[in-house]
């Protein structure tokens, strides 16, 4: 596959695949431990949990389902992406009542989408509600008590581009996260 053409916003390499590879099979290994013999569902929202979701599926050695919602934030404010209201546009395929459901989240910053989630989640009676994120700031949760079993790295204040991050829809399929670096 050839480089993505280069882009001066692309910086140094935060996270090598390896790096990511490897906490990624420790939390599949967590899971596993966690829910054996239980068969979780991993419910990811799109787009940008989607590489985490599938490192992290194959990672984990015991039956569990997948499933996907899409959220997108409106309104100015300090919620997601600077909005202030989180809507759904694409919701779960399967019930998920009596089941054990993980959020799979690319990044939990503020903890409001994830809030959303586990609120709207939590109304149809899974057995038990957890969150695994790849990328945490704990620093800048407005929400607390989300249930954030699992966690990659914590990480600063950066914005982020490779491993499932875009930026402006580009540079998804890079191997290492790399750091994002303000407009000229």
């Amino acid at each position: 596959m050839p480089d993505p053409p280069p882009n001066a916003r692309v910086g140094e390499v935060y996270l090598s695949a390896a790096a990511l590879d490897a906490r990624v099979r420790e939390l599949g290994g967590e899971l596993a431990a966690d829910y054996d013999g239980r068969e979780p569902l991993l419910v990811a929202s799109l787009k940008a949990s989607l590489v985490f979701l599938a490192d992290l599926s194959r990672a984990c050695p015991i039956l569990h389902g997948i499933d996907f919602v899409e959220l997108a934030g409106y309104g100015a404010g300090v919620g997601t992406g600077g909005h202030s209201r989180i809507r759904l546009l694409k919701d779960l395929d399967g019930q998920i009542a009596g089941r054990d459901v993980v959020i799979v989240e690319d990044v939990v910053d503020t903890g409001l989408t994830l809030n959303y989630l586990c609120q709207t989640l939590g109304l149809r009676s899974p057995r038990t509600l957890a969150a695994a994120t790849l990328l945490d700031r704990p620093y800048r949760r407005l929400v607390d008590d989300l249930p954030v079993r699992y966690v990659g790295f914590t990480v600063p204040d950066e914005l982020f581009v490779g491993y499932g991050f875009d930026l402006g829809e580009r540079f998804r399929n890079l191997p290492d996260l790399h750091v994002i670096h303000p407009a000229a």
